[in-house]
């Protein structure tokens, strides 16, 4: 049962994240990047980590989706405008890619370290120890990241204020 959730959860976030990408309006991507996250929530579920899982969906599809969507009505964005493919991209675009992740999956299992399979279940960290490990070693990228998003913000209410004057 746990390998049958995991590929249909694994398919729905690959999904999403591939109609976040082709989406041409910024609040269908948006809605995509929440199906993305509430997805990984639920692998994160599989795997036995409950606590991750609840922070996944309350602090990334829920404020950080809030905050993107703000964000997109502050700077009243349209549909994106067809933009003009030249025939080389056309023509070499998918065969090129397909290349570069083949390439990219052979090198990933040449240097990736043999490991175990994983169990689901088997995350056994507590929230505890997160927290530890969160606000002791990695406090400086987590304060970092709160002032990008807040430049963010403030970059995209400068963007708006010189649309309306």
């Amino acid at each position: 049962m746990d390998l049958i959730l995991f590929i249909l959860f694994a398919t729905i976030a690959v999904v999403c994240g591939i109609s976040l990408v082709v989406q041409k309006h910024p609040i269908g991507s948006a809605l995509s990047l929440i199906g993305v996250m509430g997805s990984l929530a639920v692998l994160y579920l599989l795997l036995g980590a409950e606590f991750i899982a609840a922070v996944q969906l309350i602090v990334y599809a829920g404020a950080i989706m809030v905050l993107f969507v703000f964000v997109i009505m502050l700077l009243n964005a349209g549909e994106e405008a067809p933009g003009g493919k030249s025939w080389p991209s056309r023509l070499l675009g998918v065969p090129l890619l397909t290349v570069f992740l083949g390439l990219l999956a052979y090198l990933m299992q040449l240097m990736a370290p043999s490991m175990g399979m994983v169990t689901f279940g088997s995350f056994n960290t507590g929230a505890k120890e997160l927290g530890r490990s969160l606000f002791n070693n990695y406090l400086l990228p987590f304060e970092v990241t709160s002032v990008l998003v807040l430049i963010a913000i403030l970059g995209a209410i400068v963007l708006a204020r010189k649309e309306i004057d």
